[in-house]
């Protein structure tokens, strides 16, 4: 493909180390990975719609490269069992995962969330017994798009240390929000830590260095090495505050089941809470109202210098837009070791 498209500069340049792929020839190499390792094709649809999603969306290292990471992690080898209901109420539900992955699981939570919100106004779902979700806003942009909001947390194993620790003690712990507006869903997504590991696990794989003060070795030691890093893990985005928000996420963990897989307080733990604005008033419609907040912030003065004021998920959903056109930019060495599974 040239190096421009319509009339500009492409998004992702292109280099001898990557190839330019467009989501449907992406979406094919990532179902014959996961089906070499064993994914019928209806869940490896499943995993890699998200993970086409969110190289469309600018996360390189939430693409194709994540499966990788499936591939070579330890529970991947224990075997999968059928997602199962443990617990429900009209307003609630407990799953187990199965040891299915999370792309998956989480996928299934919201489906039930959606059903349970439309049903009985609020819902709360949460899974367990599970790894890997990805991208929480994947799952929270399906809740918005049914005109219901939504928070979503994914608690997960130690790979954070905590501030004035030497070992990790907490998981990536992301944080989503999602909220319906006239113009489509408006998302808010944030990891809690400094780095999420899965751009470590990319860094690894490339042989690229991470960026000063956020790795640190299996000895607590600071390193900008991502395959000791590995071994260790990374601290929480800004100090003391990332720190509380992971601190709050892995407990919320507890509420989705995390204990019940392991016996471990530190693990995999999805959470929804869904809400049909519907249940708190009708007129103006939050629709609307989401709509006329995200105009009057997008109004606000801005300082000199800048063309713009955006809110969460802007970017993302313009860049989606741009590489349906444009492509996916993958490196060739990751091409070479998902075939090479």
């Amino acid at each position: 493909m040239s190096s421009t498209a319509q009339g500009g500069t492409l998004l992702d340049a292109d280099t001898p180390e990557t190839v330019r792929l467009t989501p449907e020839e992406a979406t094919a190499i990532g179902i014959k990975a996961l089906g070499r390792i064993g994914y019928e094709p209806a869940d490896a649809k499943i995993i890699v719609d998200q993970l086409v999603d969110n190289s469309l969306c600018g996360y390189r290292f939430a693409g194709l490269p994540r499966i990788m990471a499936i591939a070579g992690d330890e529970k991947a080898r224990n075997g999968r069992k059928p997602i199962t209901t443990v617990r429900e109420t009209p307003v609630s539900a407990l799953l187990d995962g199965g040891n299915e992955i999370g792309y998956i699981v989480a996928y299934r939570a919201a489906e039930v969330a959606i059903a349970k919100a439309r049903t009985s106004g609020i819902a709360c779902v949460g899974a367990y017994n599970s790894y890997y979700s990805g991208r929480n806003a994947y799952f929270v942009e399906k809740v918005a798009r049914e005109g219901l909001v939504a928070i979503h947390i994914a608690s997960a194993k130690p790979r954070v240390l905590p501030v004035g620790g030497a070992r990790p003690a907490l998981g990536t712990n992301p944080l989503c929000f999602g909220f319906p507006s006239k113009e489509g869903p408006v998302i808010f997504d944030m990891g809690t830590a400094a780095l999420m590991w899965g751009d470590v696990l990319l860094h690894a794989h490339l042989g690229q260095p991470l960026p000063e003060g956020i790795g640190f070795d299996a000895d607590g030691r600071a390193t900008t090495d991502a395959r000791e890093t590995l071994k260790g893990g990374v601290v929480p985005f800004g100090g003391h505050k990332g720190y509380g928000l992971s601190f709050a996420v892995q407990a919320m963990g507890l509420l989705a089941g995390a204990t019940f897989a392991r016996g471990e307080v530190q693990d995999y733990g999805f959470l929804f809470w869904v809400v049909d604005p519907a249940i708190m008033f009708t007129e103006p419609d939050f629709e609307t109202q989401m709509s006329e907040l995200v105009r009057k912030i997008k109004a606000t003065p801005k300082q000199p210098g800048v063309d713009e004021i955006r809110i969460p998920s802007e970017r993302a959903r313009r860049e989606r837009e741009r590489r349906r056109v444009e492509g996916i930019v993958v490196e060739r060495k990751v091409i070479e070791s998902l075939e090479a599974l």
